[in-house]
């Protein structure tokens, strides 16, 4: 790799599901080097497959922390053979996966300030550092009676999402802790710390345990979205009064400055003892970092769908709702990120075309193209899994005007309807969660998969109401970790403005424009926004579980 002395470099890593990955981004903004850790392929010797591990109850999944830090090893080890110079790197932070959580005894502190540089981090560690080895992270399912008790105490789950900013999910980090305060007194009882994944990493950079960051706190359902303080009324049910303590400070806010690189570091690899460390927060959070600014939405079309729009400061707080999420934003302390979270994304409408479009995705677009703005009038709802938004519906519904039917009387219109009544779902919530005084949506950028699909494209363009571009580079986590260590250093050196004003110097963010909406189709589809809404209402109505909540925030 190629280093000037005479630019600063700046590090993020993005410590995700399945892999490790470092950036390295140079004053411009350029990315001069990247490089990896894959889970299974490159440790396999400890056992993952796809980067987790499954317990020995229904829905528990973990990953054991050694994976992590040993990872971590061998990406500096890789870092070294391409020639990266640290002494060149003047602030680090990152991301990682959200919601999981690490486990710290009271011995992790010495350790961490003694470490031999001689010695890699896992022989150092693990397992003196760590009341329990096991990780739990977002794919874990196995505390809905956590849920269901903390829902209870709080009064229900429009109260904890008001107070949080999300009801409470088994993923989220608050269920994962109340479960071991329940289940494994012994082992809570022993933890002194605990830490965010994200706050994890940042621990060993410091070789101190590092504050929780503010954005990836707002997914624990721990902090008060408002006030950017831990709750005491829901520590005090996931941990009793000693939670408080083991989660450490406040959460840390975004361009701050939480030390110098440790010494470790600075022996073992040559980092310059004045290093930075900036706060490390969450994927999702970072990937808002890397690819947008206030006013846009990004809209990932993967296997699910993700939707993130960041919500610059307003009057008024975003309204919380029960199939929502609303973050902090790690940067700005008086703005929001609000996410959408569909299980049904890409799966759904890959059932559509191999059941009604010949399993051809070209039979598919001309299927939507030879069908007219709004369908005729028929609607269609495909759930072939327990879906998210809205909760725990599954199966096929079809309407016609409003009204349930059986089936289409043609089965053309099934491509149209799987698009309309997807991208109708995301207008109506982003309608609900924008405050009143919001400023206007800027942009829509889509990521993932069917973000190829001009068909897909262009129907995002007009339901959405937003000139649509693709964002082309594909390291959003790992950038966005190295801009955040970048934003913490340029605050430091006397930088003025928020993350917008440090972004404007920075080379091209490299979007490409792919649609633009159409007036006529776009007034059709906000006229039919009240009628979706009716209709997704009879779905949860008619859906075999009665006992979950209609969500009321449409």
């Amino acid at each position: 790799m190629a280093s000037s002395s005479s630019s600063p470099l700046f590090l993020g890593f993005d410590l995700s599901t399945q892999q490790l990955k470092a950036a390295i981004l140079d004053r411009s903004g350029s990315l001069i080097h990247e490089s990896s850790v894959h889970f299974d392929r490159e440790l396999p010797q400890l056992g993952t497959t796809n980067g987790a591990l499954h317990g020995d109850l229904p829905g528990e999944v973990y990953c054991n922390v050694v994976v992590w830090i040993e990872a971590l090893d061998l990406l500096m080890n890789k870092l070294k053979a391409a020639g990266v110079q640290f002494g060149d790197i003047v602030a680090i932070s990152g991301a990682a996966q959200q919601h999981g959580s690490v486990y710290w005894d009271d011995a992790a502190s010495p350790l961490l300030q003694k470490l031999d540089a001689t010695q890699p981090l896992a022989c150092q560690l693990v397992p003196e550092a760590f009341s329990t080895c096991k990780c739990p992270i977002w794919q874990d399912s196995s505390t809905t009676e956590e849920c269901q008790i903390i829902e209870k105490e709080l009064g229900g789950s429009h109260t904890v999402s008001n107070l949080t900013g999300s009801r409470a999910y088994e993923r989220f980090t608050g269920a994962q802790i109340f479960k071991l305060y329940r289940k494994h007194r012994g082992i809570y009882d022993a933890t002194g710390h605990i830490s965010l994944i994200s706050s994890f990493l940042a621990s060993l950079f410091l070789c101190a345990i590092a504050p929780i960051e503010v954005s990836d706190a707002s997914g624990m359902n721990l902090m008060d979205i408002e006030t950017h303080k831990w709750s005491k009324e829901i520590l005090e049910v996931c941990g009793g009064p000693t939670l408080r303590a083991k989660l450490g400070p406040e959460p840390v806010e975004g361009g701050t400055v939480m030390g110098t690189i440790g010494k470790w570091w600075v022996d073992r690899w040559g980092f310059k003892p004045s290093c930075i460390i900036a706060p490390f927060t969450g994927d999702n959070p970072s990937t808002v970092v890397s690819l947008s600014s206030h006013g846009d939405v990004i809209l990932s079309l993967g296997t699910s769908t993700t939707l993130l729009i960041s919500i610059p400061p307003s009057t008024s707080t975003p309204k919380r709702t029960v199939t929502s999420h609303l973050l902090a934003d790690p940067t700005d302390r008086d703005s929001f990120i609000a996410m959408l979270c569909y299980k049904n994304g890409a799966l759904a409408r890959e059932y559509v075309r191999d059941h009604h479009s010949s399993k051809d995705w070209s039979v598919f677009n001309k299927l939507v193209e030879s069908t007219p703005t709004g369908n005729d009038g028929y609607m269609g709802f495909y759930f072939p899994l327990f879906e998210i938004i809205p909760q725990n519906v599954i199966g096929d519904f079809f309407f016609h005007n409003g009204e349930l039917i059986p089936s289409f009387e043609d089965p053309k219109y099934h491509p149209r309807a799987i698009l309309e009544s997807q991208l109708l779902s995301i207008r109506s919530r982003i309608i609900s969660i924008l405050p009143k005084d919001s400023h206007p949506l800027k942009r829509l950028l889509l990521t993932g998969g069917s973000s190829a699909n001009e068909v897909i494209r262009q129907m995002a363009a007009d339901i959405l109401h937003l000139d649509t571009y693709v964002a082309e580079s594909k390291e959003g986590g790992t950038v966005g970790g190295a801009l955040l260590a970048m934003f913490a250093w340029w605050k430091q050196q006397g930088g003025e403005g928020g993350l917008d004003e440090l972004k404007k110097g920075l080379k091209s963010d490299g979007f490409k424009l792919v649609a633009k909406p159409d007036a006529e189709r776009a007034e059709i589809y906000e006229d039919s926004v009240g009628l979706y809404r009716k209709c997704e209402h009879k779905v949860v109505e008619l859906n075999a579980n009665k006992g979950e909540e209609i969500d009321d925030d449409l």
